[in-house]
């Protein structure tokens, strides 16, 4: 049985029909860029998020850049993040010309090491970054309790994370700022690009408005140098016809990873499932386990029609772009470790029983 690594098919036909009525009604308004299918899908997604304000914006990497431009940061600032992510959450400092300040992973989840992070904290030390990896939040509360001591902000990279949760707070509702990302693979995903930022300060709202918008109050006047940043209507009608479903397709993704997690557990397999530390609620963005000889393993489970990913095969500190900030080969082991060995599998809702065993058959295969 092949197998994909994504099926959006499955998730977009029971709601085809209210999915084509959105852009219908949006056609039919001729309101593409703001207007009152932004301004409503920012109020429900503030509601399920638990924030103040969720601001719109053109992709999950506009939402990192407008952030950090929010915050004020600029050339030769200094943000703690990880090293191991989706290229956007280093890519997003080094585009303002501020310098990533890189720490290394814990080994069993994977998130930045938030016991680490205190000891990178510098008089240039203008934010901490955390990602929450695969739909995980980081440890959050070290992270906050360091910023705190410090005196700058968290700004959260929720990318993979919409609906994960950290004690009784959400993904996006505890640093300064939360950064979204309805990339079309996403759990809540759109038709194209699309981000949020959300925050409950007022001030930060305020700017990051302003600067998704050229920095224009009132229009064509302009007090600082923002960038095009806006949420086409379109992409918000899409958002709001699939967020009511969110709840439910995160529990099939669960469900999913229980059926993986006991699968592997019955047939012994030499294989590191995701850790699921207490506390915190996984949405399972993707379901990534760890192999010894991953790209063998890859490569046979590609035969047997398995699909698969990797993420992400190169940490940031050993990037070609990155060499100027000086990192070598085995600054950062955690993350090396995992880049050698990390492969996602299926886990997208609506993937059966059956197709998960035949994942787990050809896995064991590959094993041998």
């Amino acid at each position: 049985m092949r197998v994909p690594l994504l099926d959006l098919q499955e998730q977009y036909r029971p709601i085809r029909d209210d999915l084509i009525a959105a852009l219908i009604r949006v056609a039919d308004t001729q309101r593409f860029i703001g207007g009152p299918e932004v301004e409503a899908l920012e109020r429900e997604l503030a509601a399920f998020i638990g924030v103040r304000h969720a601001i719109g914006v053109s992709s999950g990497t506009d939402a990192l850049l407008v952030s950090l431009m929010a915050l004020g940061i600029g050339p030769g600032d200094e943000i703690v993040t990880t090293p191991f992510s989706f290229f956007a959450t280093a890519g997003s400092i080094v585009r303002l010309g501020a310098v990533p300040v890189f720490v290394d992973v814990d080994p069993g989840t994977l998130n930045i090491d938030a016991s680490a992070v205190a000891a990178a904290i510098t008089p240039r030390t203008r934010a901490i970054m955390p990602v929450h990896l695969y739909g995980l939040c980081a440890d959050m509360q070290p992270l906050l309790e360091a910023a705190a001591r410090a005196g700058v902000p968290v700004t959260e990279d929720a990318a993979q994370a919409i609906g994960a949760s950290y004690g009784d707070r959400q993904a996006g509702a505890m640093g300064a700022v939360g950064c979204f990302s309805f990339f079309p693979s996403k759990n809540l995903g759109a038709f194209g690009d699309a981000g949020l930022v959300t925050t409950d300060d007022d001030r930060l709202a305020h700017d990051v408005r302003l600067l998704r918008d050229h920095g224009a109050e009132p229009k064509y006047f302009h007090k600082r140098v923002g960038g095009n940043f806006r949420l086409d209507a379109l992409q918000a009608a899409v958002l709001r016809v699939k967020l009511p479903h969110l709840a439910a397709w995160t529990a099939a993704r669960r469900a999913n990873a229980d059926r993986y997690d006991r699968l592997f557990r019955e047939r012994r397999l030499d294989v590191r499932v995701p850790i699921r530390p207490d506390g915190r609620g996984h949405i399972f963005n993707q379901y990534v386990i760890r192999v010894p000889n991953r790209d063998e393993v890859r490569a046979s489970l590609e035969r047997a029609g398995i699909g698969t990913e990797i993420y992400y095969p190169v940490p940031f500190h050993l990037q070609e772009c990155f060499a100027p900030l000086g990192y070598r080969q085995g600054a950062f082991p955690a993350a090396e470790a995992a880049a050698r060995e990390v492969l996602a599998l299926p886990v997208y809702p609506g993937l059966t029983e059956m197709q998960q065993r035949s994942v787990v058959d050809a896995l064991e295969h590959a094993l041998v």
